[in-house]
């Protein structure tokens, strides 16, 4: 039986596998991994690859499952580019990725490195169909795995987690969550339709989105006040909230889904000068 709906053969399959890698989605991730190992004392190419690899595993399961559930259990979607097969075995692939780096992260480094590594892939797993119908888990899900992204970076060069690292981690989760609100609103009609309960849904599209420029808002007098008052975060950090606002301004008055480009793009900008304020350090 194919793993492509299209086409069999290696060379569909293997573009099929591939279309489950959404770039917008899974850089933001893979780059707060990253830049919680740039933020210890020591960095190993090693196991900030492995932590990477794991995230991303984590983050190509949902996608697969999201996809699967979408298409063959809800219809939502008119076509995919994987069969039923090739699901499971996309899922087996990642899922055997996921578990060889987070073992290899487990003998290298501890086994509480291996054990935040985990919830990542737990919620890329469960996201749909049993977190995405709640609203706080269909909201909070992806940005708590960026969160989950930042602390594990960090934790495995240092094995050890700060009053910073945590600050950061948290306002990653409350920014992300107002984007995820706005997200979330292009999918508003279908979603009420089948009894998905999204911020949107459960607030109204107005309401929700007062709510989620309010989580970014407090994400940006967070970041200011860590920039001014905890160690390892220089002042300079706070221009970081200053670029993402220039970008929420801009996004203010879009439609939903030209917002969520914006905003996603914005929380691209938002971490590059987080990081090159660290790399600078303290102005």
């Amino acid at each position: 039986m194919p793993l492509a709906t299209e086409g069999q053969g290696p060379v569909p399959a293997v573009r099929a596998l591939a279309s489950q890698i959404h770039p917008v989605f899974m850089l933001p991730p893979v780059a707060a991994s990253l830049f919680g190992g740039l933020y210890g004392s020591s960095f190993s190419v090693r196991l900030a690859a492995l932590h990477a690899v794991a995230v991303f595993c984590a983050l190509y399961t949902a996608h697969v499952k999201d996809g699967y559930v979408d298409f063959y259990e809800r219809g939502e979607d008119e076509a995919h580019p994987l069969t039923e097969r090739g699901c499971r075995v996309a899922l087996a692939l990642s899922t055997a990725g996921f578990v060889a780096a987070t073992v290899a992260l487990a003998l290298l480094v501890n086994l509480p490195a291996a054990l935040l590594t985990l919830p990542g892939w737990l919620i890329g797993f469960h996201h749909a169909p049993q977190l995405d119908m709640h609203p706080l888990t269909a909201t909070a899900g992806y940005p708590s795995g960026i969160a989950l992204a930042l602390l594990g970076g960090y934790y495995v060069q240092t094995t050890a987690l700060t009053a910073t690292m945590l600050a950061l981690a948290a306002v990653f989760l409350v920014v992300l969550s107002g984007i995820k609100v706005i997200d979330d609103a292009t999918d508003y009609d279908y979603d009420r339709s089948i009894g998905k309960r999204t911020v949107a849904v459960v607030l109204g599209p107005a309401r929700a989105r007062r709510v989620a420029y309010g989580l970014m808002l407090a994400g940006m007098v967070a970041v200011v006040a860590a920039a001014l008052t905890l160690p390892g975060i220089p002042p300079s950090g706070g221009l970081a909230a200053v670029a993402f606002l220039g970008v929420a301004l801009l996004a203010r008055d879009a439609g939903p889904e030209l917002a969520t480009k914006l905003l996603i793009r914005g929380s691209y900008v938002f971490l590059a000068v987080l990081v090159a304020a660290v790399w600078l350090g303290p102005l």
